[in-house]
């Protein structure tokens, strides 16, 4: 399926405080993944698991639409007529895009650790900036009305979160909104029911993810709306819904199989490395995943979880 199938017609200069700052739990070089030599391309000083690619870039557009199906939209955030818009982790900049062009009269900035994808014609209104949310974010406190993270359970060590998303209150003005949308990658929240290939998937995932930090258990998703609280944020709203996987449950399920499938085969040839494994038989193991997904009739569930900053009497 084509990925356009979807389309619709006081300042502070600094950031946070070194001890503020997001701490990952993981170092550079401590566990890296193999340097592959096959087609896909990895970042080796992150704990980042997925590619960044070509390949990759046209899975995150595809998910991209396949999620604005799901939720009707690009956000659940009761946002009004914000000035200034942050997506944190913004992939190939389509979300943010998109937010551009609903408001027109908004800065959009999408932040992450490069540019995988230049747009041939951005919207005026939108740029990019290169930055890591491990580090810090490259932002003055209270900078934008609306900030949205989503989709990075791979690329934020577990030990990091409650860090990570004060630094996005940090930057929130006050009264603005901060989302967050999360999958986990505990068998019971990714595939209901399972099984035994995709249990079998998903152990070797949780393994090679705990080895680097990133939480295997579904502690973030079940801890979106925690967070905010931790930051101090008010008016939290949390909502998880399930999503049907496979052909059985009609275009949205053959769609949402098909993103699943292309992000396990993109982390077929980490997983092959690590465990000694021929990467056919990863894919392989993929391949029969899929059948159990119609077989099984199975869901999986991602969450969204949302607050506003407080405004200062």
């Amino acid at each position: 399926m084509p990925w356009w199938f979807f389309r619709r017609h006081s300042r502070n200069t600094t950031p946070a405080s070194t001890s503020a700052q997001p701490s990952s739990g993981w170092q550079p070089g401590e566990i890296a993944l193999p340097r592959l030599q096959g087609p896909r391309r990895y970042l080796h000083d992150q704990p980042y698991l997925l590619p960044k690619d070509l390949g990759e870039v046209n899975r995150l557009d595809f998910q991209h639409y396949v999620l604005r199906a799901i939720l009707r939209g690009n956000y659940l955030a009761p946002i009004q007529q914000p000035r200034r818009i942050l997506d944190v982790g913004c992939g190939t900049g389509q979300w943010a895009f998109e937010l551009a062009q609903q408001f027109p009269q908004a800065e959009v900035v999408g932040l992450d650790l490069e540019l995988v994808k230049a747009p041939a014609s951005p919207p005026p209104n939108y740029r990019f900036v290169q930055g890591d949310i491990l580090h810090g974010l490259p932002f003055d406190n209270d900078s934008f009305d609306f900030v949205h993270q989503r989709l990075l359970v791979l690329a934020i060590p577990l030990a990091a979160w409650p860090s990570a998303v004060r630094e996005l209150a940090r930057i929130t003005a006050p009264g603005g909104w901060v989302e967050l949308v999360e999958v986990s990658i505990h068998i019971s929240d990714l595939i209901s029911p399972a099984g035994p290939a995709n249990e079998q998937f998903v152990s070797l995932l949780g393994q090679l993810s705990a080895l680097r930090g990133i939480d295997s258990e579904g502690m973030v998703m079940r801890s979106l709306d925690q967070y905010l609280v931790q930051a101090g944020l008010i008016n939290i709203q949390r909502h998880s819904i399930q999503v049907p996987i496979g052909d059985w449950a009609g275009h949205i399920g053959a769609l949402s199989a098909l993103d699943i499938r292309e992000g396990w085969k993109a982390i077929s040839a980490p997983l092959a490395a690590r465990f000694h494994l021929p990467e056919q038989d990863i894919l392989q193991l993929i391949d029969r995943a899929g059948q159990e997904w119609n077989e099984l009739h199975s869901c999986g569930t991602f969450t969204v979880a949302y607050g506003q900053k407080p405004v200062r009497p």
